[in-house]
């Protein structure tokens, strides 16, 4: 059993009875156990969210956490990409340390994850929805997961006793499921800490029949570097993440007609598609033929065709984002009329970012801004202190020790991120804080064949390392002056301080983090 830690604000749970005794009811409640509620999403990004960017869409229910507490505008990831990206939530550790390098490798449950700290500190664990880890959950009371992927229509869910089928919306779904267990499964005397996974808003973005017409009639705003030509960036040269050239009219966009054979056409008709059940389809059907009858007959081609694709994926993805965000308002809501907020943590975020046509993409992996990132608010109870915005550079590897220290749980040593509970605890910021972020992507050969990169962030700049086999080449970004990150700096003459300052933190933070890519890759 581990050592509980005293602080100012957070109690361990051995003393909430004297608590109560000797301050009265209000004294108690200040000082009792706190809940946490973590909601993570699947390729949610930023950009999609209002209190981030209010260009695309509103999001007034994810709003209101940031609202009622604070809104991170430096969180970021260190792996863009799923199964990794939840492992290190998990552990807070970086990939090479827990060992999930890339979606293929299995997670091993064994090894000391946030969930088994808490449960062995008091706290009732539970996770549902999207796992991705390739392995059975651990050290959780109550676990519903969707398997691998899962699917948006009338999916299956995977428990300890075997395989449950749902009918409907999977994001109706898992919040149907979260509410259940709050409300009658848990143990209302112990604290909790509930794992909420969303599979919205992963590819291939299929809405809920109710949302279907929604941003019909939006035009989205085409980004400034839609046309990228990559110049000076070879890695970027090399991916097939184009919406133009990659992006599945079919599979993705659902343009599914008999004269259209496309690569992963299959796929949707005998998938997701065949997933509809009778009066699901004919709702489908209602909305998406006359658009591919449109799309037939305008026989798109060039950037007519890349701008159609562009807006059809981002109306998608919006309608998914909208299902989200009422089925958040029903959670708040739930927790409002049950005096809950008040002794409950709340996390949202994502696995990552996601680019909505910025260099011309979609998916993620890339360290650039769009998929490094990731959005961050938090609902806090009144006690405390922070309200706003917070600007210091955090990563997932910090959530797991987030919720040990509001658990008042002592974090243990080998844990590489660090507790955000001193950016929450007062007005001020604290005077020292981390001033870089490291960032490892490992998944080569792979789906959209993004090399393997690792680099450092700092407030201004980003220095990138790809490597492999077929590319050894570095990138350089002042995010100042270059927030799109188009221009190479690395090699121009004027910039040799600059890069040997940054290999140098480079280099500090491989070492920090026992990365082992510096024995082949010294610096």
């Amino acid at each position: 059993m581990l050592k509980l830690k005293r602080t100012t604000l957070f109690y361990p749970l051995a003393g909430v009875a004297a608590l109560a005794s000797c301050g009265g009811e209000k004294k108690a409640e200040q000082n009792s156990p706190l809940n946490i509620i973590y909601i993570m999403t699947d390729d949610h990004t930023r950009q999609m969210m209002s209190c981030y960017d209010n260009r695309h869409i509103e999001t007034p229910n994810l709003d209101r956490i940031a609202a009622d507490g604070v809104i991170f505008r430096n969180a970021y990831v260190a792996n863009s990409i799923s199964g990794p990206s939840r492992a290190c939530l998990l552990t807070g550790k970086h990939s090479h340390a827990n060992g999930k390098l890339d979606n293929h490798t299995v997670f091993d449950g064994s090894q000391q994850t946030v969930q088994q700290l808490l449960k062995e500190n008091g706290y009732q664990t539970a996770m549902i929805g999207k796992w991705h880890l390739d392995s059975e959950p651990t050290h959780f009371d109550h676990w519903e997961i969707l398997p691998g992927q899962g699917h948006y229509y009338n999916p299956e869910f995977i428990t300890p006793q075997g395989r449950t089928h749902y009918k409907g919306y999977v994001t109706d779904i898992i919040t149907d499921m979260g509410v259940e267990w709050l409300d009658k499964q848990r143990d209302k005397e112990k604290p909790f800490v509930l794992f909420l996974h969303h599979k919205v808003a992963h590819r291939i973005w299929m809405s809920d029949t109710t949302h279907l017409t929604l941003f019909e009639d939006k035009q989205f705003e085409l980004p400034e570097n839609f046309y990228d030509d990559y110049a000076g960036r070879v890695a970027a040269s090399r991916h097939e993440m184009g919406i133009y050239k990659d992006m599945d009219l079919t599979y993705d966009l659902k343009m599914l007609h008999p004269t259209l054979e496309t690569r992963l056409g299959k796929a949707y008709e005998h998938g997701e598609y065949a997933r509809l059940d009778s009066a699901q389809k004919a709702a489908w059907d209602g909305h998406y033929q006359p658009i591919i009858d449109q799309f037939i007959e305008a026989d798109l081609q060039g950037r007519e065709l890349a701008e159609w694709k562009y807006q059809r994926y981002m109306r998608d993805y919006a309608k998914t984002v909208q299902s989200l965000d009422e089925n958040v308002g029903r959670l708040l809501d739930y927790l409002e009329e049950n005096g809950m907020l008040e002794n409950t943590v709340i996390f949202y975020t994502s696995d990552q970012g996601f680019y909505m046509g910025e260099h011309g993409w979609f998916d993620k992996r890339f360290m650039y801004e769009e998929s490094f990132s990731t959005p961050l608010v938090m609902h806090l109870p009144k006690r405390f202190k922070k309200r706003g915005e917070i600007d210091q550079l955090v990563q997932n590897i910090d959530f797991a020790p987030t919720m040990l220290d509001v658990a008042g749980i002592e974090i243990p040593s080998d844990i590489q991120g660090v507790s955000l509970l001193p950016l929450l605890k007062r007005d001020r910021a604290p005077r020292h804080w981390r001033k870089s972020l490291y960032y490892h992507y490992h998944e080569f050969p792979g789906e959209h064949a993004v090399r393997r990169h690792y680099g450092v962030k700092t407030e201004r700049y980003k220095l990138i390392h790809f490597y492999g086999e077929d590319i050894d080449e570095w990138e350089l970004f002042d995010l100042e002056s270059d927030s799109l990150e188009m221009h190479n700096l690395y090699g121009e003459p004027g910039n040799e301080t600059l890069v040997k300052e940054l290999k140098a933190e480079l280099k500090r933070l491989q070492i920090l983090y026992e990365d082992p890519i510096l024995e082949k890759y010294p610096l």
